[in-house]
């Protein structure tokens, strides 16, 4: 042991470190159960704010007894000053850790206030996360003596190097804040793309767009190619949307009657099943004489794009019962064959 150094100031300074855990592991505890507490509530900056307390509890805690400790043990000024700079240095890094999560928390909360979506969007959360722990690891540097001016230099000519090598990565980086920040699709959408592939946006990344079709599967589709591709999103302006079924009567039905029943049967399933505009104009149009049939279109309204399979479902199962209750005929394909006067029917009976 050094001269200068007494066993009173040692015993003294590891007291000093135990009491200092002990005040960290209490506030861990103490903090896990406000974390807690706040998360059953609605408001989310509460949450925020405990998580932010949380992460600074126990290493404010131990830091704070390091120091202590060390002015305790009387340490040479040389010694001194360095202890200070790393604990200085540590507190910076571990402040920086923890507002990089509430800053990107903040970040994500009010971008799922303004969409009004349950979905994650991780890209503005990450890209947030990265600056605010590179400004802290900056100012760690500067308070260790590093000079950062050549370092920034540096990581300038660096940067382009990286941008030249990484031009894939950074253009699905920058596609993706663009279609965030144009607003064409938003977590929660459905949409269908030009290429084929259609279902729900489930997040969008850094690098890619993940989908989730409505058999349950995730399809990744990269950024760069997502915001060149031509896309329909079925809930936009609004995510109600009108449901066009086609149908068809023989002609000897009256058309009016069809009419009242397919109206009837559309205000029914639209009042009862579930995903239906109750308060929806049923439309009936008729709009081609077909071979064998009249054909006309039933226009519903679904609140949602995955509530139409529902709605198909019920109305065609309804409009079938109705029309047999009603005696409305629904025709098969037919043929009428005019044959020359004289001429012999075909015995159809007498081929094999």
């Amino acid at each position: 042991m050094p001269d200068h150094l007494q066993w009173r100031d040692v015993i003294a300074a590891a007291v000093i470190m135990v009491v200092a855990l002990a005040i960290a592991v209490v506030l861990r505890l103490l903090t896990s159960r406000l974390f807690k507490r706040a998360g059953d509530t609605r408001w989310a900056w509460d949450d925020l704010a405990a998580r932010l307390i949380r992460d600074l509890a126990v290493p404010v805690a131990v830091l704070t007894g390091a120091w202590a400790a060390a002015n305790v043990l009387d340490l040479r000024r040389g010694t001194l000053d360095v202890t200070a700079k790393v604990l200085t240095a540590l507190t910076i890094f571990a402040v920086s850790l923890a507002l990089a999560r509430l800053i990107a928390g903040v970040v994500t909360s009010v971008a799922l206030g303004r969409q009004g979506v349950a979905g994650n969007v991780t890209i503005f959360a990450n890209i947030t996360r990265v600056i605010v722990l590179g400004v802290g690891v900056l100012i760690m540097l500067q308070s260790l003596g590093v000079s950062i001016t050549p370092l920034l230099g540096a990581l300038g000519v660096g940067g382009l190097a990286v941008a030249l090598a990484l031009q894939d990565t950074l253009a699905n980086l920058f596609a993706g804040v663009h279609v965030l920040a144009s607003k064409t699709i938003e977590p929660g959408d459905y949409i269908r793309l030009s290429s084929g592939q259609e279902g729900y946006v489930v997040d969008i990344n850094w690098r890619n767009t993940s989908i989730r079709t409505l058999s349950d599967n995730i399809e990744v589709i990269p950024n760069a190619r997502f915001s060149d591709t031509i896309l329909t999103n079925y809930h936009r302006p609004a995510q109600d949307m009108s449901l066009l079924l086609q149908a068809s009567v023989a002609y000897e039905n009256d058309l009016d009657e069809v009419e009242r029943i397919a109206t009837e049967v559309g205000e029914e399933v639209m009042a009862e099943v579930e995903g239906g505009v109750k308060e929806a104009e049923i439309l009936v149009r008729f709009h081609t004489f077909a071979e064998s049939a009249i054909n006309f279109t039933v226009i519903l309204r679904t609140s949602e794009f995955g509530d139409q399979f529902r709605i198909k479902h019920e109305f065609f199962k309804r409009l079938h019962r109705r029309f047999r209750e009603e005696g409305m005929e629904i025709p098969y394909p037919r043929r009428r064959v005019m044959l020359p006067d004289g001429a012999k029917p075909l015995d159809l009976t007498s081929l094999d």
